[in-house]
């Protein structure tokens, strides 16, 4: 059993400032025990396509991502970046989510894989991260000595096959830095993370942006920690802030041996019922 700490956040465009506040909530959460931390999408750089081309480094160097191992070795607890802006070897931008450990070692990374291209009924109203990002195409699952984490970032919450992949490659808990917008947040994030975690008999822990961002950005916020069997055990409604909790792997197997989901699913069979 081990402490996951979430930290909600207000990021902007100005990833000296965004660093800054994170560090400040990373600290608290490692003196109230707190052994992995996640950390929302775009946590270190939440603006324009120019900001993203401004910020974006090179997988494995750069200052933020420096910053950050800096943080993770001095105080030895692991940290997920939710995703940050990297420049790939063709000169397109992925959005990345980078788990380094105790040591500051960057031991997973994942390109989002699902493109934000929707129109939605707010003030920003028309959003397409395809004309900033290169979506990814790698499924991702990190063995960590807290257990098998598997690595989404926001809108992919919304595809229930990525998740099955996660669990059937070993996934015991399944993390979900988002920036939902406050639209669809209120109408679709909580039933959305209770269902992954009810489907795949996982841990979800969704580490979300709040709050007005800019004239026309605004999010949801309501990170959470989410058990296998669906059920809420922390969440941070509104605000910037840090929660935690234990996650017990054990709880998963209880689950997972009580009702086999796996071992019942019939993909692809097609029968009548009389």
């Amino acid at each position: 059993m081990a402490k996951f700490g979430i930290v909600q956040m207000t990021s902007n465009a100005d990833p000296e400032r965004n660093l800054l506040h994170l560090k400040k909530k990373v600290k608290g959460l490692q003196l109230q025990g707190a052994k992995v931390v996640i950390t929302p999408e775009n946590c270190l750089v939440f603006g324009s396509h120019a900001d993203y081309q401004r910020h974006a480094e090179p997988l494995g160097s750069g200052p933020l991502q420096a910053e950050v191992a800096a943080m993770a070795r001095q105080l030895g607890i692991w940290i997920l970046i939710g995703s940050m802006p990297i420049l790939r070897d063709n000169g397109a931008i992925t959005t990345t989510a980078l788990l380094f450990d105790d040591q500051g070692i960057c031991q997973a990374d994942y390109d989002k894989i699902h493109m934000f291209d929707v129109d939605v009924a707010d003030q920003h109203r028309r959003y397409r991260e395809s004309d900033t990002f290169q979506a990814g195409k790698a499924i991702k699952v990190a063995d960590t000595p807290y257990g098998k984490i598997g690595l989404s970032i926001c809108y992919d919450v919304r595809f229930p096959q990525l998740y099955a992949a996660l669990r059937e490659q070993g996934a015991e808990i399944i993390v979900v830095p988002a920036a939902f917008t406050k639209v669809t947040g209120r109408a679709h994030w909580e039933v959305l993370l209770r269902a992954r975690a009810v489907e795949t008999q996982c841990w979800v822990v969704a580490a979300a942006q709040w709050g007005e961002h800019n004239e026309s950005r605004e999010t949801w916020g309501h990170s959470m920690i989410v058990d296998p069997w669906g059920q809420i055990v922390t969440c941070q409604q509104q605000g910037t802030g840090v929660i935690m909790a234990n996650i017990d792997l054990d709880l998963c197997q209880t689950i997972r041996t009580n009702m086999p989901l796996v071992k019942h699913a019939r993909l692809g069979v097609h029968h009548r019922e009389c």
